[in-house]
């Protein structure tokens, strides 16, 4: 990228009555963005900063949103150093501000909800940056676009299914103003220098999360009438070795087709298709845009093969035969079946089934002059119910696979060596990063880290790591049920999927104002009143009698009667996002 495209990287920000200014440091030009008339501007640099001392120095230009009370701008204030790719700087986000256009504007309390869901999105582990190296493109990609799109800058050449903070980016509409714009990806990025058999090399993973159909766990499932799909993450990983690059991508997706599988409270809730949608035309508009951005698709199922999870594997089958593409490619694993009492050396069963796509997909490879030795021609599409845990092992295996393939033809492996038997050092390294990567991944769309990590990190599945499967597990149903309606309610906001109106909460309603009926309020009432009493019976007299049992048994039957309650009504007690529902009921 050349360096009048670069995206400016230290800037003074400063703020007066009327404008905000932001004077990137060495440059002669500044952005002056109204804070009254909300105008953006770029303009020489002459006299404007007379008699002005900066603010505080910032480190990117985020965006703008506009809640309820004013606009609001975004800008990034601490970063840290993650490492180098093709001689740029990636780093993590570390610190925001988010700094009102009207200082003294009326606060409503709705307001300071919206600002609520903002910050919480912005906390997000991880957000990664970088004032040269497109982030959004894979290398290949990066090839393939045009000299006209290369000259551009970073947002406008960027693919946006990768840029987080595109809406608010685009709310600035001034020309000249690339170079202030500073695109975010969420996911994971690590990037190490690594050294086998004498040779020194950097490997590096990163994955971009879309914000087509994102969301979180329970409220984002399936795809929607376009063919995005939930949870879609590309994984690339890449090996910098003289003067030579390579690059291996997978994506992950969930099942595209419509498909729900909303929180009621149940441990598992049981998932189902959506009836009266048309689940070929979803699928098919899918894989249609999958094989023009990555070519073959080879689908790795690896949901149960009975049951619920039966049901859309079933339908999943079903669709890719009717699509009748030769380019796509339906592979099913029953991966808890198969590994069932920790037999997860039974993995090479499915790997071997993939060698020969492997071998026929092959990689990116192409020096730093140009030169162009090989391209991909296609990516493993893995899913699971959730696509984090078991999609996570399988990727780290083909990626495992891939990357031996890679060493072998740069000459860094041996004819016929592996790169898991090459070097303890590296194995070590390469299981932590892959087990980080699934651990993020998962963060950010369940709440908590992945389970199964401990077979990615150590091999093998231990009693520790089912112990800390179980914990993940419980600290997610509490997450999904009664958490994570706010969570998406704060990415539809930052996305733009929900545009505030400044009537709300006046003239119209705010949807911020959840109704509950009334068993929301008696039934958790009386089922504490209920565990109370019963333990006050309990522990209370010195001695049992007939009273006290009777007691007992009441109590405990209040007990049993409100839990049961809350369980049957269980869509009414948890928290539902309230900008975009993917309900609608009426309380009781």
């Amino acid at each position: 990228m050349d360096a009048e495209n670069d995206v400016y990287d230290d800037m003074n920000l400063y703020i007066t009555q009327e404008s905000f200014i932001v004077e990137p440091n060495g440059q002669n030009e500044l952005l002056i963005i109204g804070r009254l008339d909300k105008v953006t501007r770029v303009q020489a640099k002459t006299t404007q900063l007379t008699n002005l001392r900066p603010t505080r120095r910032i480190c990117g230009i985020l965006g703008s949103i506009h809640l309820l009370s004013c606009d609001y701008l975004l800008v990034a204030t601490h970063r840290i150093f993650v490492g180098v790719i093709n001689n740029s700087i990636i780093w993590r986000l570390a610190g925001y501000d988010i700094i009102p256009y009207i200082p003294n504007a009326i606060q409503r309390s709705e307001n300071q909800a919206y600002l609520t869901m903002l910050r919480m999105t912005l906390d997000t582990k991880f957000y990664y940056f970088s004032y040269r190296y497109d982030l959004t493109h894979s290398l290949q990609r990066q090839r393939e676009l045009d000299n006209k799109t290369r000259e551009q800058g970073m947002l406008q050449r960027a693919d946006r299914r990768f840029v987080w903070n595109n809406y608010v980016l685009e709310q600035f509409n001034c020309d000249k103003m690339e170079r202030f714009q500073l695109p975010l990806v969420l996911g994971f990025v690590s990037i190490n220098q690594v050294q086998i058999n004498g040779q020194t090399f950097f490997w590096s993973i990163i994955s971009r999360r879309s914000i087509q159909r994102a969301g979180t766990r329970l409220f984002s499932r399936g795809a929607n009438d376009q063919g995005h799909v939930s949870n879609f993450v590309e994984t690339e990983q890449l090996v910098e070795f003289n003067g030579q690059h390579t690059s291996f991508v997978q994506t992950r997706g969930s099942m595209p087709f419509h498909w729900l599988q909303l929180p009621n409270l149940r441990y598992k809730p049981r998932p189902r298709l959506v009836p009266g949608k048309d689940h070929m035309a979803a699928c098919a508009a899918h894989f249609n845009s999958q094989l023009e951005i990555y070519g073959q698709q080879v689908a790795v199922n690896l949901v149960d093969q009975k049951g619920a999870e039966g049901e859309l594997e079933e339908t999943y089958s079903r669709l890719v035969r009717e699509l009748s593409n030769p380019s796509v490619r339906y592979e099913a694993f029953d991966f808890h079946y198969e590994c069932r009492n920790m037999r997860w050396d039974r993995l090479t069963i499915l790997i071997d089934r993939l060698t020969h796509e492997q071998e026929d997909l092959g990689f990116y490879h192409a020096f730093v002059n140009g030169n162009l030795v090989a391209t991909q021609t296609g990516v493993f599409r893995t899913n699971c119910i959730d696509c984090l845990d078991r999609t996570n092992v399988v990727q780290s295996m083909l990626a495992r696979r891939s990357l031996t393939a890679v060493l072998q033809k740069l000459g860094v492996l041996h004819v016929g060596q592996r790169v898991d038997e090459a070097s303890s050092a590296f194995e070590a390294v390469f299981k932590g990063v892959w087990a980080d990567n699934a651990d993020l991944i998962s963060l950010q769309y369940s709440g908590t880290g992945a389970l199964k990590t401990d077979y990615t990190r150590f091999g093998k599945r231990t009693k520790v790591g089912a112990l800390k499967d179980g914990k993940n597990s419980m600290i997610r149903y509490y997450l999904n049920n009664f958490a994570d309606g706010v969570r998406q309610d704060g990415i539809d906001l930052f996305l733009g999927n929900y545009v505030i109106n400044e009537n709300e909460g006046n003239l119209l309603p705010s949807p911020l104002h959840a109704q509950h009926g009334w068993r929301y309020f008696a039934f958790p009432s009386v089922l504490l009143i209920a565990v109370a009493m019963f333990i006050i019976t309990m522990t209370y007299p010195a001695e049992f009698s007939t009273e006290n049992l009777l007691f007992m048994l009441f109590w405990g039957a209040m007990i049993a009667v409100s839990a049961t309650g809350i369980l049957h009504y269980g869509v009414e007690f948890v928290q539902w996002p309230r900008l975009i529902p993917p309900i609608s009921f009426q309380p009781a």
